[in-house]
């Protein structure tokens, strides 16, 4: 198995003597794998989790009952471009950015709490 010193680093022979060749492709092959796995194992879940929560952004409507990223429910009265309006109580209503809501609950959720 290749190392990746070997990949970066390569070896001093002396002159006249015969040097291995390079085995090509092969030698860059775990490189490729690695590059891989970061991939499928990071890259991509983070990129389908994004995806999901801007699909949540755009939905929100007023009547939806959230919980922020600090752990407010409420509901929603007010949708903005960047904000929505939030009522945590009666006549309490805080404004909070879109990018705060981290679930949109079932309807009749904050009644049963």
């Amino acid at each position: 198995m290749v190392s990746i010193s070997e990949l970066f680093i390569s070896n001093a022979y002396a002159e006249g003597a015969a040097a291995p060749q390079g085995g090509g492709i092969m030698d860059f092959l775990p490189l490729i794998a690695l590059l891989a796995v970061f991939y499928f194992l990071i890259l991509r879940p983070q990129q389908k989790r994004a995806k999901e929560h801007k699909a949540l952004m755009d939905a929100l409507q007023k009547g939806d009952e959230v919980v922020t990223i600090g752990g407010i429910v409420g509901k929603v009265t007010k949708v903005g471009e960047e904000n929505i309006g939030v009522e945590i109580a009666d006549n309490v209503i805080v404004q909070v950015q879109k990018a705060a809501i981290q679930n949109v609950l079932p309807k009749g959720t904050i009644k049963s709490i």
